[in-house]
């Protein structure tokens, strides 16, 4: 038996925990099932992997601007984290083990449901599968204790099983009108607030008028049409002015491990350079990963899960309006500092600005807004992605207190939503004893059970909601275009 989730818990780490294997052995499968040539699938297998390797030093890139950026805003309004009684790595520390094998034995019970439900979507975002195994466990843990580690296994299996379902197929709908097409599916935990600016953005904007993608500037600012021009002048300007008010000890910290000898206000300009010329990059994987991963799934799709697409990360969305992912950002991080200090000034809670969440979920619901309201519709998006992190960090911090509060900090809105629901299913049933923590499984496959069913009568087939109605100009995803930094 501990063989076997020796085994498991390998898998987990080296294959689902690392993206890139894990995209490139699906495209390898899948190119194998359609018999391809060796050539084809040693090819094809390589360069969905690289992509996605190319796609995460983009990340690499921009997040240690994003870093230095909340470490220097969190100086400038004099922030002190919250503190807590646990830790993320402690709880990691002793339930580490547990977290890889529901991540195993949970993608085994997804795939087993897209099969025999017909949920068409398999959920592929790894690093995404830990977060939300690590969630759902330390919920769990949070209200039942150190139950023996079977039993909390085979219950967080089933509950990450469900929602890794779910979460794709609920959003299709929007995200075929983001796309254009039926290619792939947005698994990421940014969902609620994307499907939230997709219902809004109609009611406020137009995306054939109001197109993020098509504003008309006058000739002078026709510059910020560039995505990496506008992305670097809007970072740099921000950043600029944290640092007038930020401690210079800290600044001077920040531009010391770039370098040692550069000037502290060199390094804020060259630290906005290279977040555009990371989410350059980031797009540039982007694109070359898709070119492969999508018709090779095919395969699988043909052979294995019969009409299943591949759920994939939120940066898939960002070529169809680029410039849609900064207002994104820029609006989140603004609705959220102005949560900081309102929370301040109450004395209800000290924010810490999570620059990494509100990129990416704000850039992933701007541009569902732009594709129903145009750019007022991706403002919308930012504006919810900054209010669900606000709100969510002052709510979960002190639920999670003897588990792992950091996640709180570190959370997407999805993980707030879930960490709410398993823990108002959980908290009636905790005070009955541990054995009562069966009782979380029966209700959330009867929710499932209940949605699913709804989302299957409530919307048309993919081909009747897609026709004629992509919003932008598809983007090139051969990895071959002339210009691979984020133009159309």
């Amino acid at each position: 038996m501990e063989v076997f989730a020796d085994v498991l818990r390998f898998i987990a780490t080296n294959i689902f925990n690392e993206v890139a294997i894990l995209i490139g052995i699906i495209t390898l499968i899948g190119l194998l099932l359609q018999r391809k040539p060796v050539e084809d699938v040693v090819a094809g297998a390589l360069r969905a992997t690289i992509g996605v390797i190319i796609l995460f030093i983009g990340v690499d890139v921009f997040v240690q601007g994003l870093v230095a950026f909340q470490t220097i805003v969190a100086s400038a309004v004099g922030l002190e984290p919250p503190e807590a009684t646990n830790t993320l790595g402690d709880f990691l520390g002793t339930h580490g083990g547990t977290v890889a094998l529901i991540i195993t034995v949970g993608f085994f019970l997804h795939l087993l449901a897209v099969r025999l439900l017909d949920t068409r979507y398999v959920y592929l975002t790894g690093h995404l599968m830990f977060w939300i195994s690590v969630i759902t466990t330390a919920a769990l843990v949070q209200v039942f204790g150190d139950v023996d580690q079977l039993t909390l296994v085979l219950v967080g299996s089933v509950v990450v099983a469900a929602y890794w379902t779910i979460q794709p197929l609920y959003i299709a709908p929007l995200m075929r009108r983001v796309t254009g097409g039926d290619e792939w599916g947005y698994g990421h935990t940014s969902s609620a607030a994307c499907w939230m600016a997709g219902k809004i953005g109609p009611l406020v904007g137009s995306r054939e008028r109001h197109d993020t993608e098509r504003l008309r500037l006058p000739k002078q600012l026709s510059f910020f049409k560039d995505v990496n021009v506008s992305t670097a002048l809007v970072i740099g300007v921000i950043l600029i002015g944290a640092m007038i008010f930020a401690d210079r000890g800290v600044i001077a910290e920040q531009a010391a491990a770039y370098d040692e000898e550069i000037n502290p206000w060199v390094w804020g300009i060259i630290a906005a350079l290279r977040f555009a010329a990371g989410i350059a990059i980031l797009l540039f994987g982007v694109r070359m990963f898709l070119a492969e991963i999508v018709p090779a799934f095919k395969g699988v799709s043909e052979k294995l899960i019969p009409g299943s697409r591949p759920a994939l990360d939120a940066p898939t969305v960002f070529p169809f309006a680029p410039t849609a992912v900064m207002i994104g950002f820029v609006a989140g991080t603004a609705v959220f500092l102005a949560f900081m200090g309102l929370f301040a000034a109450l004395g209800l809670f000290v924010l810490v600005p999570p620059m990494i969440m509100l990129f990416f979920p704000g850039a992933a619901a701007a541009v569902f807004g732009n594709a129903f309201g145009g750019w007022r519709g991706a403002v919308i998006g930012g504006v919810i992605n900054g209010t669900f992190l606000a709100v969510g960090q002052a709510v979960t911090w002190g639920m999670l207190s003897d588990t792992a509060p950091e996640l709180a900090t570190l959370a997407d809105p999805d993980w707030y939503i879930l960490i709410w629901a398993i823990m108002l299913i959980a908290a009636p049933l905790g005070a009955l004893g541990e054995a009562a923590i069966w009782g979380v499984p029966a209700v959330v496959l009867a929710i499932f059970a209940g949605w699913l069913y709804f989302i299957k009568r409530r919307h048309p087939e993919p081909e009747a909601e897609i026709r004629g109605e992509a919003p932008f100009e598809r983007p090139d995803t051969t990895g071959e275009s002339e210009e691979d930094d984020g133009r159309k």
